[in-house]
This record gives structure tokens, sequence and C-alpha cells, in this order.
């Protein structure tokens, strides 16, 4: 008899990450900005760093992009050095400023061309470029028309596909939708999307809208007083967060006393007729509270699941609600 063999699965090959910085560092005088920070940012990802004005974020994309030099630390972006290869590391990043680089004297085909002869693009080349992005960002239509007609959306739209010109492996966006309207901001959001998706492109994201880095990030890291004070994925940071609860209505008050009966832990709010059980948000533990009130034959008119939100998790890490409005200042706000 043959034994059959069978070869064992291939392991997936390992990608380099896209930026690493180790002990990274940077005053400004006597004011320390940034406290040793490290960062591990794998390829075809977003990663959004958050913190209140003045934590560091804007000094942090300057020193990634090589727009500022750090005092200390160790970095690779895109595989390169990032002092040593300076050159290549541009040549592998895009970078889209709090404010636009969009000249408003020139119309939206001329801004992509001057970006191209900036890349040393021949002219067929930039103008192949040009035309594939302003299809892609539904900005053919006005292609013709000045940058200063534009509503603040193709504005940023525009600032956008000019970072895309270069074809770069690895984006910054630092604050990339603030003065957008709702509209605006989820018209980005997807396009920011696409760009992971669909070209496996690396997003270093900086904002000061919970919700974006909620719906766009695949790692979150909280930067306060130059340290990163935590990390992980939207889900990871908001369990770290005490407040999670199921909140049960009931039809009258004695069901409400034979439901606070069994669950000798949860805040009974007489007035509303609620249970408030403390919960982690999981299946297991919803299906507890229902078995239990099941088995006890009390009937709740409603059930709801309160988690915490990337609000909270601000909120309770860094004792402020959320980013400050006032964008950061290298110099003044770090």
């Amino acid at each position: 008899m043959t034994a059959t063999r069978t070869s064992a699965p291939t392991a997936p090959k390992a990608t380099a990450p896209a930026i690493t910085a180790e002990g990274l560092r940077k005053s400004y005088g006597d004011k320390l900005v940034l406290d040793g920070i490290d960062l591990n940012i794998a390829e075809g990802t977003v990663f959004a760093l958050l913190g209140p004005n003045g934590a560091g974020k804007t000094t942090t994309v300057e020193i990634l992009s090589t727009l500022i030099d750090a005092d200390a630390g160790e970095v690779q972006v895109a595989g390169c050095h990032l002092t040593r290869a300076a050159d290549a590391v541009r040549s592998a990043i895009g970078v889209t400023g709090q404010f636009s680089a969009v000249d408003n004297l020139l119309t939206a085909e001329e801004n992509l061309l001057l970006m191209a002869d900036l890349h040393h693009l021949d002219r067929r080349e930039g103008k192949r470029r040009a035309k594939n992005l302003l299809r892609r960002f539904d900005l053919a239509e006005v292609a013709g028309r000045t940058a200063h007609t534009f509503s603040g959306g193709m504005r940023r739209k525009l600032d956008l596909a000019m970072t895309l010109v270069g074809d770069p492996r690895i984006i910054f966006l630092d604050e990339p939708t603030t003065g957008l309207d709702p509209r605006s901001r989820r018209t980005m959001w997807e396009i920011i999307r696409g760009l992971v998706a669909d070209d496996g492109v690396t997003i270093f994201l900086t904002t000061q809208y919970l919700e974006e880095a909620d719906q766009l990030a695949d790692r979150i890291a909280v930067l306060d007083h130059g340290r990163l004070i935590a990390e992980g994925t939207a889900e990871e940071l908001k369990q770290r967060i005490p407040g999670g609860h199921i909140r049960v209505r009931f039809a009258d008050a004695q069901s409400l006393e034979t439901a606070a009966g069994i669950f000798g832990i949860a805040a009974r709010d007489e007035e509303s007729l609620t249970l408030q059980i403390p919960s982690d948000g999981s299946i297991p533990n919803l299906r507890a509270v229902l078995d239990a009130l099941e088995a006890t034959a009390v009937q709740a008119e409603s059930l709801t699941v309160h988690t915490p939100d990337l609000d909270d998790v601000f909120l309770t890490l860094t004792g402020q609600s959320r980013p400050a409005d006032a964008v950061d200042s290298p110099k003044e706000n770090a």
C-alpha cells in the first residue's frame, strides 16, 4: 500500500512594511514634540493617527515625508532609509496636506500637467495620466475650468488627483477632509477606499474626525504629548474602554422589578422602566441576557446594545472629547 503524500499548505509570503519607525524624536527648542514613537505600518492598508491639537501628528507626517529632519530615530519608508535614501523615499510617496496645493489660476487639467512636469514625465505620458485622473475623480467635465471656481469638495479631489500623478506607493493624507460637507467627505472616503482596494496603495491618515478613522482605518494609533498611548484596530481600542451595556425596556414596573432581581449589577431606571446591564457587546453575552429573561418568563419590550465608540476612546485616553478643530502647526502646536 502506497501512502498518499500531502504537501503542507504554503504560508503566505510576508511583505515588507510600508513604514517602520523606531524611537522617533523631535524637539523645537525646549519643546519636546515627539518622544520616541515607534511605527510599523503594513503595505496596502490605511493607518490613522489621531491626537489632540498639538499632539505631534503633522510633525510626524512632515518627518516621514522628508519635509523636516528628526532629531533621533531610525525610519524606513517604502523599504528605503529615510535619510540615506531620501530621493528614493520621495519617489515612492505622495503628500496631500491640510492646505490645498491647487493653483487657483490654472485649470484642473493644467494643474495635473504641472505636476506631470514636476515629476519629469514626457508630455504624452503626462497628458495620459491627467486624462485618466480627471475621469477617475469625476472632474473630466470641468477639466477646462480654473480651480478658483471649484467647490471645496472638487478642490480636494483635484488636490488628491495631483498627488497621484507621480503614481505613489504610499500617500500621506494630513486632515484631507477638513472643511468639507458630509457628502463631499463621504465621496473622499470612497476614493480613499478605492486607492487601497484597487491600487494597493498604503494610506497614512491624520484626521480630526473620529468617524473617519472608524470608517477607513485598518489600524489606529492615538498620539498625545508626543507619545503613542494606544494602537490597534477600531474594535480593539473600543474594547479597552468600559461603559458597554445592554439597555432593556419593560412594559411595567413588576417586570422591571423581576428582571432587576436576575441581574443584580444592572442599573435600574424606574421612570423609563429600563435596566442597563453591563456588557462587552459580544453575541454570547447578549444571548446570556436573553436566555436569563426567557428562563424567568419576563417579557422585554425592547433591547438595545450600546458599545463605546472612538469618541469614548479619545475622551478616556486623552481627556478630550475629540481632536481640536484647529490644525496642527509644527512649530506652534506640533
